[in-house]
C-alpha cells in the first residue's frame, strides 16, 4: 500500500493498491475511487465487535477496497472540516477519540475502550468511549480543525481544552484535572477542568472541535 495526504483543511487521503491488497475504511468516507476498484461492506470480526465498534463511534460494517487487475486508488475524506494524520501502529497502541477512526490496513484492530477513571467519564469531553487502535499497519485518523502533533518527554505534562486531545499513544497516562480557582473556570473560558496528558509518548491537539465549529455558524444561520 501506498499513499498521500492531499490538501488543506478538507482532506484526501489517497491509498493506492496493487492488485488483490486491501484497505478498509469506515462506511460513508468514500469519495472516489479507480474503476477497477471492489468496494464490500463486510462486519469485520462478528457481530460483538460491529457493535463494539458502532458504540465508540464507527459505523457496525466497514468498507473493504480491493484492487483488480493492476493498481487502484481509492480517496476518503473526512466528515467536517479538518485534517487526516497517518499513525503506524507496530510502533505502539494508540488512544483515539470518539468517531477519530477514519480507515486501515486490515491488520490494524480497531475496538472500543472505556475510560479508567470517573473523572474522566464526566468531564472529559468524549465520554463514556474511546477507540483503540493496536496490531500492525498504517490507520489513518480525522478530526476537526487543525492539528499540533506533540513528543512528550517522560513526566511531560501538557494540559489541553476539554475534547480536544484528539488521539494519543496509550504510553501516555490520561487524566482530568480543574483549571485553578474559581474565577478561572468562571472567566477562563475553559470551563472547571482540562484534560492532562502526561508523557512519554505522542499527543494529536486539535484547534477546534466539531461543537465548537457549530456553535459558530449558529449566528449566520437564517432564522424565521
Amino acid at each position: 500500500m501506498r499513499y498521500t495526504i492531499t490538501g488543506d483543511n478538507l482532506q484526501f487521503v489517497n491509498v493506492q493498491l496493487d492488485e488483490n491488497e486491501v484497505f478498509q475504511s469506515v462506511a460513508g468516507s468514500m469519495a472516489y475511487m479507480t474503476g477497477n476498484m471492489v468496494m464490500e461492506a463486510k462486519m469485520q470480526g462478528g457481530l460483538l465487535k460491529g457493535l463494539g465498534r458502532s458504540m465508540s463511534g464507527a459505523s457496525l460494517f466497514l468498507v473493504e477496497y480491493r484492487s483488480k487487475g493492476g493498481t487502484g486508488i481509492v480517496g476518503l475524506g473526512g466528515s467536517v472540516p479538518g485534517k487526516i494524520v497517518d499513525l503506524d501502529i507496530g510502533r505502539g497502541k494508540w488512544i483515539v477519540q470518539k468517531t477519530g477512526y477514519l480507515g486501515a490496513q486490515p491488520t490494524v484492530e480497531l475496538k472500543m475502550v472505556f475510560q479508567k477513571k470517573l473523572g474522566s467519564i464526566l468531564f472529559g469531553g468524549e465520554g463514556l468511549v474511546l477507540q483503540e487502535l493496536s496490531g500492525t499497519g498504517i490507520a489513518f485518523v480525522t478530526a476537526c480543525g487543525d492539528f499540533n502533533i506533540v513528543d512528550l518527554r517522560p513526566g511531560e505534562k501538557y494540559k489541553v481544552a476539554t475534547a480536544k486531545a484528539v488521539a494519543w499513544q496509550d504510553t501516555v497516562a490520561y487524566d482530568i484535572t480543574n483549571t485553578g480557582g474559581i474565577k478561572t473556570a468562571m472567566f477562563g473560558g475553559e470551563g472547571l477542568f482540562v484534560t492532562t496528558l502526561t508523557g512519554p509518548g505522542k499527543i494529536i491537539i486539535q484547534s477546534m472541535t466539531l461543537t465548537e465549529l457549530a456553535l459558530s455558524l449558529v449566528p449566520f444561520l437564517p432564522s424565521k
